[in-house]
């Protein structure tokens, strides 16, 4: 039974992560018809793609014993490719200084994948020693990538818009750590439940700065529009009272 549970929410998991991973298609798409990346950051796609490649290795059975965690390597495969093409379609329409930044960025983050790849295979010579050692970095990438998002709450509150923090990316990640969560606890994984246990409440802070703009700019708009609509019948009404002045 117990095993059975595990691995229906590794597949709600994988689901729920799947849709975090393909989220920014939306974002991506504007980039694309626009030609131009705006105000978005390429960090968090970074981040992103730097967790899935350590959770990828650290589901193989090189780390892993046998295939105790397929979930892990079957989403964060696909997490790879996706956050790959939307590194490449931003450094294809980002300037020459956000290329720069994208470059700067992304080489330092294979660099530290590969070290950590080849150090745990080497050095290392039993499972245990091995999720120990890439667990724990993988640990502090996946908190880095929960918390990504949050690049970008200075501009929320200093603009009072929410138009560049998309609410699919702030609410799939709140609830893909909630699964995961679930998930390691359930494997009595503590690598796969730390990370989650930081990014269920960083979604929540995110979701609840979401609704407080949204709200915000909800309210200004009817507000606008109702001094527009009086002045209109103010202009309306001079002009009757003017016809009714001529008819007399």
């Amino acid at each position: 039974m117990g095993d059975r549970l595990r691995l229906a929410v590794g597949i709600m998991g994988n689901a729920a992560s799947l849709l975090l991973y393909a989220a920014p298609i939306l974002t991506f798409s504007r980039v694309i018809k626009k030609k131009s990346t705006e105000e978005y950051s390429c960090i968090p796609y970074i981040i992103a793609l730097l967790n899935c490649l350590f959770y990828t290795w650290y589901g193989l059975p090189i780390v892993s014993c046998r295939w105790e965690n397929f979930p892990v390597v079957t989403i964060n495969g696909l997490g790879v490719l996706l956050e790959i093409s939307f590194i490449l379609v931003y450094y294809l329409f980002a300037p020459t200084r956000g290329k720069m930044k994208v470059a700067a960025t992304l080489i330092p983050v294979i660099l530290v994948f590969c070290i950590t790849a080849v150090i745990s295979a080497l050095a290392f010579h039993d499972h245990h020693n091995r999720k120990v050692f890439v667990g724990s970095i993988a640990l502090v990438a996946s908190i880095a990538m929960y918390g990504s998002p949050l690049v970008v709450v200075k501009q929320v509150i200093k603009t009072k818009s929410v138009e560049f923090m998309p609410f699919y990316l702030s609410f799939f990640s709140f609830l893909t750590s909630s699964l995961w969560m679930a998930y390691g606890l359930l494997s009595h994984d503590l690598f796969l439940t730390s990370p989650n246990l930081v990014g269920s409440p960083l979604g929540i802070l995110q979701l609840v700065l979401y609704c407080k703009y949204r709200k915000r700019g909800v309210i200004e708009e009817p507000n606008k529009w109702d001094l527009e609509q009086n002045e209109g019948k103010s202009k309306q009404q001079l002009v009757i009272n003017s016809d009714s002045n001529g008819k007399i």
